[in-house]
């Protein structure tokens, strides 16, 4: 029943963000970003595991170093929408430069 209330959660943020992005696109870009989402981690984190305070810190410390992938991935996104290219060009674009940097985050942190 728990995973049923945060897939429900988890998905109504999303459904939220995609009506607001019809009026209001750069409102719905923040709100998808923001730090809902980590909040809404951090607390199935801390309910599934209490007082395993290694876990969340860890998870805090990949999501922080984490913001540096999804910059890029926004940002090739952005360069590619600006130079009017397809959507599966601007989406394998900015996943596979979100994956160079991904790769390049989880080696560095577990180095």
């Amino acid at each position: 029943m728990r995973f049923v209330i945060k897939l429900l959660i988890s998905v109504g943020v999303i459904a939220i963000c995609t009506q607001i992005g019809r009026k209001l696109p750069t409102l719905a870009g923040l709100i998808a970003v923001m730090p809902l989402t980590g909040l809404i981690v951090l607390v199935w984190l801390y309910l599934d595991n209490p007082g395993n305070f290694n876990l969340i810190t860890d998870y805090s410390k990949g999501a922080l170093w984490g913001i540096l992938p999804s910059i890029l991935f926004f940002l090739a996104a952005f360069i590619c929408f600006r130079k009017h290219l397809p959507l599966w060009i601007v989406l394998c674009a900015s996943f596979a430069v979100w994956l160079i940097a991904a790769f390049i985050h989880q080696w560095l942190l577990n180095k």
